[in-house]
């Protein structure tokens, strides 16, 4: 299966306005998102795709490809199924720009797991055991799973709740699982996104792949380590620059 990383991304972030230009550590989180997914031993390529101009013409100068898509595009799913028609390839992941640390390893066991698996799910997304501090932090997305595997919804709300522990006791009790903001999709299921209707969780929650679970795609999870976060508020930018300044910051290289 021929597989290829997408990036969506652009400039009019509501929480951090063009975050995806900003500094850390000498590179702008675009580019360390860019050449991280470069690292992937799967992926034959990565397109970063985009409605602004201004990210194209910077993401030429790094030496990736665009596509580009309307400013209209609700969500990075929905800006990768614009683009899905004109990307050749049978598996399209997307990685979201702002993910600056992004592990190729974490891609690559991503792309080697959906092959593998029979049947095929359509799409294919990573989790990973939350610490109790991240149960109950809006930012933190979590996902309540079948006993297969398979998501059932997807929550900033920490699912199941618990009626008779403490909230800050519920991780002594069940194991929470937070999402990565990674997917693996067919390309078949993201020709059918456009048919997908909204549904009131997903604009409650903003979680665009709560749309998959309405209309009854199958979203597969797989288990990983506890990743280093993306960037959604000033605190987590702060946070990467520090990471970076402390020498924590290390790509897998090939």
């Amino acid at each position: 299966m021929k597989s290829v990383i997408a990036v969506p991304a652009r400039l009019e972030s509501s929480r951090l306005p063009r975050k995806v230009l900003a500094d850390i550590g000498g590179k702008a989180m675009l580019q360390r998102v860019l050449e991280q997914c470069a690292l992937s031993k799967q992926a034959t390529e990565v397109l970063l795709c985009t409605d602004s101009e201004e990210l194209r013409d910077i993401a030429k100068g790094w030496g990736f490809n665009t596509v580009m898509t309307p400013a209209s595009c609700s969500s990075g799913t929905d800006r990768i199924a614009f683009a899905a028609p004109n990307i050749d390839a049978d598996v399209i992941i997307n990685v979201q720009g702002d993910q600056p640390f992004i592990d190729p390893n974490v891609i690559d066991a991503v792309a080697t797991e959906f092959a593998r698996r029979a049947p095929r799910p359509s799409v294919l997304t990573p989790i990973y055991k939350l610490r109790q501090e991240g149960i109950h932090n809006i930012n933190t997305v979590k996902t309540l799973r079948r006993t297969n595997g398979d998501a059932v919804y997807f929550s900033r709300s920490a699912i199941p709740a618990q009626r008779d522990a403490a909230p800050e006791e519920w991780a002594k009790h069940a194991t929470y699982w937070g999402h990565v903001g990674l997917y693996a999709y067919t390309k078949e299921v993201l020709l059918q996104w456009p048919s997908f209707t909204e549904c009131e969780p997903e604009n409650l929650e903003k979680l665009e792949q709560l749309r998959f679970i309405d209309n009854g795609v199958v979203v597969g999870t797989i288990e990983i380590d506890e990743p280093l976060g993306e960037v959604n508020v000033p605190a987590d930018l702060d946070l990467a620059r520090e990471i970076v300044a402390s020498n924590r910051d290390k790509p897998t290289s090939n």
